[in-house]
């Protein structure tokens, strides 16, 4: 991910990493099958049972990565939808890339007390989608088994508040620094 990240990547700004030529926009999905084998390495349990991530940019990574841990994929829907009804597990989430509050929700019927979920998604910034994940499972009771994400960018506080929280969470690739348009890895 690095690797890649170093090659194809573009910086907007001190905070912006870009990477929608493989990642989120036009997608490797050579890439996405390394990154779901990686993910069923550092999250070796048997007890999980679905995927969960947030649209859009998630979608892609957690259908992928579910293929190998053949479990669903369940996705927070962002807006009000007239289709999904009014059974949801609801929460707010704040874009940093948008920088907008959007409301999120997951229908009751796909998140249940028995599951055991491995939350995935693209990058963690300051870590509100995957908080707001993480709210939609203690609405429903499931437990939270871990967190897979393939970027995090480590000068935001999104990681460290999670696993100070007791989350396992993996990031494939940690960015430190971004100083001059030079990404530094830690």
């Amino acid at each position: 991910m690095e690797d890649r990240i170093l090659e194809q990547g573009a910086i907007i700004g001190y905070d912006i990493v870009k990477v929608d030529m493989f990642l989120n926009h036009r997608i490797d999905v050579d890439l996405l099958c390394e990154i779901g084998k990686e993910f069923r390495r550092l999250f070796p349990s048997k007890e999980i049972n679905k995927i969960l991530t947030i649209e859009a940019s998630g979608i892609g990574i957690a259908c992928i990565a579910a293929q190998y841990f053949g479990v669903p994929v369940v996705f927070a829907k962002k807006g009000i939808h007239r289709n999904v009804g009014n059974d949801i597990y609801t929460g707010e989430v704040f874009s940093f890339t948008k920088n907008q509050t959007t409301q999120i929700g997951v229908s009751k019927k796909y998140i249940t007390a028995e599951d055991r979920v491995l939350i995935i998604d693209d990058f963690l910034a300051n870590g509100a989608a995957v908080k707001g994940l993480i709210g939609i499972c203690e609405q429903a009771g499931a437990a939270v088994e871990g967190i897979g994400i393939c970027i995090e960018k480590g000068f935001q506080p999104g990681g460290k508040e999670l696993r100070e929280m007791g989350y396992h969470l993996e990031s494939l690739a940690i960015i430190k620094s971004i100083d001059d348009g030079i990404i530094t890895f830690g």
